[in-house]
C-alpha cells in the first residue's frame, strides 16, 4: 500500500516539476591553481539509498556478457578500477571517477523526442560503463554513445512503477579538458570545453558549437519538421520543448549555479564547489519529495605525478554531511560502511513484474546519519554543535589530502583505507552527540 501511495504522489509530482540534479566543472584558469575541480548533487527520491562503493580494474574472458540494470549487453576486456556514488537499487551509478581521474554525471533531460519506451541501458548505466572503459574524457563520450546506437536508452529511473523516464546529458572532465554529452534517444551531440567553468540542470545546453554529433542527428531533426536545414543548427533550440515551462525549475538552478560559479571565479576550490553543492536557496541542495541524497567534489590536478582526490557523501543533503575523500591506490578494499545490502537474483528490481516490493537498502553509514540528522531538526542548539564537530572533521581531513594534492603520494600502503576511516570517524562523532 506504501509503494502504491508513493508511486501515486510521485507521479503525480514529476508531472509538475522534472528536478533531478546539478553538475559542475572549473577549469583553469577559473580555479586556483593547476587544477580542475568537477562536482555533482544527485537529487533523487528522498526515501531512496546511494551508496559509495568501489570496484578495481579487471580483465574479462572473450564472449562474457554484463548484466546492467534490465539488460544484458556485451562485457569489455577489460574494466578500469571506478569508485562510485550510486542509487543502491540499480546496477550503474548518479557519478563516479575512474583510476584515469575521469569523472562523469549524468543529468535527467527533456525535449520533443518522447522518453517513454523499453526497458534498455539507463543513463545511470551509461555513467558507469564510461567510467569502466575510458581513459579520457573524449574517450569516453566515444564509449557511451557507442553503446547508446548499440543498445539504446530507456527504463525507469526509479524503484516503483510510476514510469520515470528522461534522456540524458552527462558531463565528463579528465585532466586536461571536459565535455559535455547531450542525447535524445539515439541522437546526440558533443562540445568539448578547454577552459572556464560549466554547469548542467534537466535542460539541453549546447547550442552552435558542436564538436561531435550524430551523424544523422541533424537530418532526423529536419525530417520531423523540428529544423528546416537552411538556418545555423542550434541542438538545443532544435531538441528542446517549444513549451519552456516544464523545464522553469531547472532554468532558475542553472541560472543560480552559474551566478555561484562566477562569483568564485578565478578561485574556485573544492571548498568553493562544496558551499555551491550546499546552497539551499538556489534549489542546488534540493529538498523535498526529491532532495539531494549524494554529493560529489573531486579536485584533480592537471600534473599526471599527482593523484586525483574525489570526496563523495553517501548521505543525503551535504549540509548535513561530510565530504570523504578517496584516491587510488593498489589493493583498495570494498567499501563496506557505505556498502548497501545485496539481495542477488531476489532483489525485486531483478523480478518481474518489477518494483512489487521495495527491500531495506540503508547502510552502515545511512542508518546512523539518519538518527542523527532527526537530532540536528529537533535540536536546534545540539544540532549546530553536531555540524560544527563534521565541518571540523572535513576541515581537517581535506587539510592532509592538500598536501597530497601538491606533493604526491609517498606511502600508497597508507591510503588504501583512506575512505573507510574517514566513514569512521564521521560515524564515531555520531555516537558523541
Amino acid at each position: 500500500m506504501h509503494i502504491l501511495l508513493y508511486a501515486y504522489a510521485a507521479s503525480l509530482w514529476l508531472k509538475m516539476h522534472p528536478s533531478s540534479c546539478d553538475t559542475f566543472v572549473a577549469l583553469p584558469t577559473s580555479t586556483e591553481g593547476q587544477r580542475i575541480i568537477f562536482g555533482k548533487n544527485s537529487d533523487r527520491p528522498c526515501d531512496e539509498v546511494q551508496e559509495v562503493v568501489y570496484f578495481p580494474a579487471r580483465a574479462y574472458d572473450a564472449e562474457e556478457k554484463l548484466e546492467c540494470t534490465y539488460i544484458e549487453i556485451d562485457q569489455a576486456a577489460h574494466t578500469y578500477a571506478v569508485v562510485l556514488s550510486k542509487p543502491a537499487w540499480l546496477w550503474g551509478a548518479e557519478m563516479g571517477a575512474n583510476e584515469h581521474q575521469v569523472c562523469i554525471g549524468n543529468e535527467a533531460v527533456w525535449g520533443r523526442e518522447s522518453a517513454d519506451g523499453d526497458e534498455a541501458l539507463l543513463g545511470m548505466d551509461l555513467v558507469r560503463l564510461g567510467l569502466e572503459r575510458a581513459d579520457t574524457a573524449e574517450n569516453a563520450v566515444d564509449v557511451i554513445t557507442e553503446l547508446l546506437e548499440k543498445y539504446g536508452q530507456g527504463g525507469s529511473c526509479m524503484e516503483d512503477e510510476c514510469g520515470f523516464t528522461y534522456h540524458n546529458s552527462f558531463l565528463i572532465s579528465d585532466r586536461k579538458e571536459a565535455w559535455l554529452l547531450e542525447t535524445s534517444g539515439k541522437y546526440w551531440a558533443a562540445e568539448r570545453v578547454e577552459s572556464g567553468y560549466r554547469n548542467i540542470s534537466n535542460q539541453y545546453g549546447i547550442t552552435t558549437k558542436i564538436d561531435k554529433e550524430h551523424p544523422e542527428m541533424r537530418e532526423y531533426a529536419q525530417r520531423r519538421g523540428w529544423w528546416d536545414g537552411k538556418s545555423q543548427f542550434n541542438f538545443a533550440a532544435v531538441y528542446s520543448f517549444m513549451n519552456t515551462a516544464r523545464i522553469e525549475a531547472s532554468g532558475d538552478r542553472y541560472c543560480e549555479g552559474k551566478k555561484l560559479l562566477e562569483k568564485s571565479n578565478g578561485h574556485i576550490t573544492a571548498e568553493a564547489m562544496m558551499d555551491i553543492l550546499r546552497d539551499k536557496d538556489s534549489g542546488i541542495n534540493m529538498e523535498g519529495m526529491f532532495m539531494t541524497t549524494g554529493s560529489m567534489v573531486s579536485v584533480i590536478p592537471t600534473n599526471p605525478a599527482l593523484p586525483g582526490v574525489h570526496y563523495f557523501t553517501a548521505t543525503p543533503d551535504p549540509e548535513r554531511s561530510v565530504f570523504k575523500p578517496f584516491i587510488f591506490v593498489k589493493h583498495i578494499k570494498q567499501l563496506k560502511e557505505t556498502s548497501s545490502p545485496s539481495y542477488g537474483p531476489d532483489d525485486p528490481v531483478k523480478k518481474k513484474p518489477r518494483f512489487q516490493s521495495k527491500p531495506n537498502r540503508k547502510h552502515e553509514l545511512f542508518v546512523k546519519h539518519e538518527l542523527v540528522s532527526a537530532i540536528i531538526d529537533t535540536y536546534k542548539d545540539r544540532g549546530k554543535k553536531i555540524t560544527e564537530t563534521l565541518r571540523q572533521l572535513e576541515k581537517e581531513k581535506m587539510t592532509e589530502m592538500e598536501e597530497i594534492l601538491s606533493h604526491g603520494i609517498e606511502e600508497p600502503d597508507f591510503l588504501v583505507n583512506l575512505f573507510s576511516s574517514s566513514v569512521q570517524a564521521e560515524m564515531a562523532a555520531y555516537s558523541k552527540s
